[in-house]
């Protein structure tokens, strides 16, 4: 306790503003405990960004913190493009200190003169990833902490793809970070080299999005549509995408549209909860909607819920969306004979293997990378000579073409309501077509648990978990022999049945997948943006009819609760 008073005392000198100061010091003179959980710790600027409470402290999000990110930043971008005229794009979301926080960015950014061009208001990530291309910038950044708490916020960096950085460039940022002192950074903005953007940008944007995520459809208005921005970002592009693409038929949550860092309507801004899509539901039912679409605050993740066949609403899974909407595109490219054997789609370690299923049908490669969109981002920059139709991960975000480099809610939810109106125009629905995925391929049935473990105590935690589920390794899983184990850590994938070990090559990550004989996967990974351990199941059956989907999906369920039980989750 010693150590972390003295940390603390440290942000009492003349480096910091007279309001940080008061904080700490009346956090100091009341003996607070919150002061352990602000100074314990630095806030890790990580391979993605940082994404934290906020407050004054090293492990919170602040001006001194994000300042630091900034200047770190601002010092690798002129190593790395010497002698050239810089340029950053920078938006921000709905929470609370976000725009304040994005011209604090801006300030430093143009203090190290660097042109930075500044979103006037509140913008979806994916559009951020956008005009980094649109702006021939080398960098973007956007102020979110996406679906996390209104006590939250964040910090996402981008490179000159428009993809979320990824080695060399993270680490090279990441030792530029750690390297400087809070009294190096540069506060004093250059306004002649901020240009705010809006309007030029959101047009390119909308064009784009209709232009990868339209097809050739019919029935767009007779689809009846509910759309809800859990008080977030999307509210300011999905409902004028969808209007100019021809759905006319559009009712939006009205209690829900006004952006706001509370998030007064919900427990959680995250489509993954049901809780978050309830007021959406409700309006679909009342409306007799086909579809109900709901993001999360920077409009990256998607959820989503159609009528199942007895016509009740039914919230769908990241992994159901991401494999209907493969299939969809995969079927739109053979449709135009633009397969040659040359394209591939991208997933995640922990995502739905039924996507893999899918591309092989039709010969199309899938590439399978760590959890995290930037993955599936550099997967279209190491692969230049292929085509990139699109990709998912299970945490309900979709990437359609590349015009994107990150998950993107508003093309996504664009592409949801293409393959809602063509099956409802073909006799079929939304649902419908899932099931007849499943009866080709096979039926998979996923599930996620997250066990939080807030503070210091709670990381020890976490971190002992994985320790111990890599010294005691499962050997056999309801009843099934576990065939692989893959330690992503270590970058070793063991078959345990006759100790054959392969080198997997895969960026190191904390995460270990459980493969057994009967296709049940199992993984465990701490998360990377909140105080978290999850626990991913996946079990598959063959489905011979859809008449028998109900059934086949209830005994799946009682599988994977079987499972849980047995590993005391």
């Amino acid at each position: 306790m010693k150590e972390i008073l003295e940390h603390a005392k440290s942000w009492l000198s003349d480096t910091f503003d007279a309001e940080t100061r008061n904080e700490i010091q009346q956090l100091i003179d009341t003996k607070s405990d919150d002061l352990a959980d602000r100074f314990y710790k630095n806030m890790e600027f990580g391979t993605g960004g940082m994404r934290g409470i906020m407050g004054a402290g090293t492990n919170r999000i602040n001006k001194y913190t994000l300042g630091k990110a900034t200047q770190g930043l601002s010092n690798y971008l002129q190593e790395s493009f010497p002698n050239k005229q810089l340029k950053v794009a920078i938006a921000f979301d709905c929470r609370h200190n976000s725009k304040e926080f994005s011209k604090l960015v801006a300030d430093v950014l143009s203090a190290n003169n660097i042109q930075v061009y500044l979103f006037e208001d509140l913008r979806p990530t994916p559009e951020l990833s956008f005009a980094v291309n649109h702006l021939n910038c080398d960098a973007g950044i956007v102020l979110t902490a996406s679906h996390n708490p209104p006590e939250y916020n964040g910090y996402k960096v981008y490179w000159n793809d428009g993809g979320q950085i990824v080695p060399p460039q993270d680490s090279g940022i990441i030792d530029e970070v750690n390297r400087l002192e809070f009294s190096e950074i540069n506060f004093k903005a250059n306004e002649e080299l901020i240009t705010y953007i809006g309007s030029e940008v959101d047009e390119a944007f909308w064009k784009a999005s209709i232009k990868n995520g339209t097809f050739n459809v019919t029935g767009r208005e007779d689809l009846k549509i509910v759309f809800t921005s859990l008080h977030g970002t999307s509210i300011t592009l999905i409902p004028e995408v969808l209007k100019r693409a021809g759905y006319t038929n559009v009712h939006i949550v009205e209690e829900q549209a006004a952006p706001d860092g509370d998030f007064p309507t919900v427990k959680s801004p995250n489509p993954e909860e049901p809780e978050a899509l309830q007021m959406a539901v409700d309006l679909a039912n009342k409306v007799n909607a086909d579809i109900v679409i709901g993001t999360d605050p920077d409009s990256d993740r998607l959820g989503i819920a159609v009528r199942d066949l007895e016509g009740n609403m039914k919230l769908l899974n990241g992994n159901q969306t991401m494999s209907l909407m493969t299939d969809f595109l995969i079927k739109q490219w053979k449709e135009n004979d633009q397969l040659n054997g040359n394209q591939f789609v991208g997933s995640t370690i922990v995502s739905t293997n039924l996507v893999n299923e899918i591309a092989a049908s039709y010969g199309v490669e899938t590439k399978v990378g760590l959890t995290g969109f930037k993955w599936i981002a550099k997967m279209i920059k190491d692969f230049p000579n292929q085509e990139f139709i699109g990709g998912g991960e299970e945490s309900f975000g979709y990437m359609v073409g590349d015009f994107v480099r990150d998950k993107d809610a508003v093309t996504a939810a664009l592409l949801a309501c293409e393959i809602a109106a063509n099956a409802k125009t073909n006799g079929s629905s939304f649902y419908k077509d899932l099931l007849e995925l499943y009866t080709k391929n096979h039926f998979y049935k996923e599930h996620l648990i997250s066990i939080v473990k807030k503070g210091m105590d709670g990381a020890a935690q976490i971190k002992q978990m994985m320790i111990d589920l890599r010294k005691n390794p499962l050997t056999e899983i309801h009843g099934s022999k576990v065939e692989f184990l893959c330690d992503y850590q270590s970058s070793i994938k063991k078959n345990l049945i006759t100790g054959k070990e392969t080198t997997m090559n895969i960026p190191k990550s904390n995460v270990l997948i459980y493969h057994t004989e009967d296709g049940t996967k199992i993984a465990a990974r701490p998360s990377g943006t909140e105080p978290k351990i999850k626990f991913y199941f996946s079990v598959k059956s063959k489905l011979d009819r859809i008449e028998n989907a109900v059934e086949t999906e209830s005994k799946l369920n009682s599988k994977i609760q079987r499972i849980i039980k047995e590993l005391n989750l």
